[in-house]
C-alpha cells in the first residue's frame, strides 16, 4: 500500500507541479505527518523532491525530472470506463483506482496533450443523478459488481412493490440510469430481468459459477427493455389544450414525450393555445402528472381522464376553500 501511495504522490507532483503538504494529504487521504515521511522516503530513493518555503511554498520536483513508472494495474485499467463519473466509480469501490489511473495516464502523455486533458477536466463535468433527487443507497453494489465480473451466482433478498422475495440470480451486468443503479440478471426460468440495486435487502455471493446466455449483449438488452417499458407504461393518450406558458412547461415536465407532442401540435388559436396528443401512464399517475401543468393546460380527453382530473381539482378546491 505504501509503494502505491509513494507513486501516487510522485505522479501528483509531476502532473500538478508545486503542492503543499496539506493539499497532498487531502489527495492521498492521509495525515500531513505521513506526507512528510513519504516525501523523505522519495528523496532517500533518489527522487529530486524540492521543498520551497514561504506563503507560496510547497513541494515540487526538480526541473526536467519525469518518472516513467506509469503502468496501469488491472483494477486501474478497468476503472477507466468510469472516468467521467467519479461518483459511480466510488460506489463501485473503484474511486482510488480511477484517481490513480487518471494520474498515470496524464503522466504518460506528452506535455501538450496532458495540458489539453487537464483543461477538458477543468471545463466539463458529468453529474449522473437527476435534479433534486438523492441517489439510492447501494450498500451491496460493490459485492454485486464483483459477482458480475466473476460470473458468480447471487442469493438475493429483494423488496418489490408487492412484497419481499428471495431469488437465485445469475448477474449479467450493471446499468446506471439517471443516477440509479440497476442489475440485469438471469433468473431460474432462464428469463432475463432487471432489478433496482437500491432495493436489495441482502446479497450473498456463491462459490458457484454460471454460463452467460449465448449472444447476450447488455446494451442491446437495455435498449429493448426500456422500449418495452415505455410501451407498457404509456398505454393512453391524453388530448390537451396548452397555453403559451404551458407549451414551455410541457418539455420540462414530460421530457422527450412532451417535445414530441409539441412538434406534432396543431395550429395555435387566437390566444396562442394549441392542441397536443400526449402519451400518459395509468389514470391515477396521469392525473398527478397533468396537475403539474396547473391552469396552463386543459384535458380534453379521454372523457374518463378529464372527469378524474375534474374530481381531483374539485376536492382540492373544497379543501382550500
Amino acid at each position: 500500500m505504501r509503494a502505491d501511495r509513494l507513486l501516487t504522490l510522485l505522479l501528483l507532483l509531476q502532473n500538478r507541479g508545486r503542492m503543499t503538504a496539506p493539499e497532498l494529504a487531502a489527495e492521498l487521504e492521509v495525515s500531513v505527518r505521513t506526507v512528510y515521511r513519504d516525501v523523505e522516503a522519495l528523496g532517500a530513493s533518489g527522487v529530486p523532491v524540492l521543498a520551497d518555503r514561504g506563503p507560496a511554498g510547497g513541494y515540487r520536483l526538480a526541473e526536467g525530472y519525469r518518472t516513467r513508472l506509469t503502468g496501469l494495474t488491472d483494477a486501474q485499467a478497468g476503472s477507466l470506463f468510469l472516468a467521467g463519473a467519479p461518483g459511480p466509480a466510488r460506489e463501485l469501490g473503484l474511486g482510488a483506482d480511477l484517481a490513480a489511473a487518471q494520474l498515470k495516464l496524464q503522466a504518460a502523455l506528452p506535455a501538450a496533450l496532458a495540458g489539453r486533458a487537464r483543461r477538458i477536466q477543468d471545463r466539463f463535468h458529468l453529474d449522473a443523478p437527476a435534479w433534486f433527487r438523492e441517489a439510492d443507497p447501494v450498500p451491496y453494489l460493490a459485492r454485486i459488481a464483483q459477482a458480475v465480473w466473476d460470473q458468480r451466482v447471487l442469493h438475493a433478498h429483494y423488496r418489490r412493490w408487492r412484497g419481499e422475495v428471495r431469488r437465485e440470480l445469475h448477474p449479467l451486468g450493471l446499468v446506471l440510469k439517471g443516477g440509479i443503479w440497476y442489475l440485469v440478471a438471469e433468473v431460474g426460468d432462464g428469463a432475463v430481468r432487471t432489478y433496482r440495486v437500491g432495493r436489495f435487502l441482502a446479497v450473498d455471493t456463491s462459490a458457484e459459477g454460471f454460463e452467460r446466455p449465448a449472444g447476450f449483449e447488455l446494451a442491446a438488452y437495455w435498449q429493448e427493455s426500456t422500449r418495452r417499458l415505455d410501451a407498457v407504461l404509456h398505454q393512453q393518450t391524453a388530448e390537451l389544450r396548452l397555453s403559451p406558458r404551458g407549451q414551455r412547461l410541457l418539455p420540462m415536465q414530460f421530457g422527450a414525450a412532451g417535445n414530441r407532442a409539441l412538434a406534432e401540435a396543431g395550429p395555435a388559436d387566437a390566444d396562442g393555445w394549441v392542441r397536443v396528443l400526449l402519451p400518459v401512464e395509468s389514470e391515477a399517475i396521469a392525473v398527478g402528472d397533468l396537475l403539474r401543468l396547473g391552469a396552463e393546460a386543459e384535458v380534453l380527453g379521454p372523457p374518463e381522464l378529464r372527469r378524474a382530473l375534474a374530481e381531483t381539482v374539485a376536492t382540492l378546491a373544497g379543501r382550500y376553500a
